[in-house]
């Protein structure tokens, strides 16, 4: 009897924590694309206001150094999926 309930989880395992996995990555990759998205506005207003000054330019440089990282999670997390989806 307990080789029948391991031979049941070993086949039965694999197919529910696949596409669990699946979901995640595309869960975490929604959360960082939303918050990237929010932040966008915020870093645009400060390029298209910038005059020069040294203190606006460690404002972008922030606001990029948040946004790129941001974006680039989310999109490696849809890409992850992806690929786990063909496998």
């Amino acid at each position: 009897m307990l080789s029948i309930g391991r031979k049941f989880m070993t086949h039965v395992i694999p197919g529910i924590i696949k596409p669990l996995h699946i979901l995640w990555n595309e869960m975490i990759g929604f959360v960082f694309i939303c918050i990237a998205i929010i932040a966008t506005p915020s870093v645009y207003r400060k390029v298209a206001a910038f005059s020069g000054e040294p203190e606006q330019l460690g404002l972008i440089v922030l606001g990029l150094c948040f946004l790129i990282p941001m974006y680039g999670f989310g999109i490696s997390s849809f890409w992850r999926a992806r690929k786990l989806k063909k496998s």
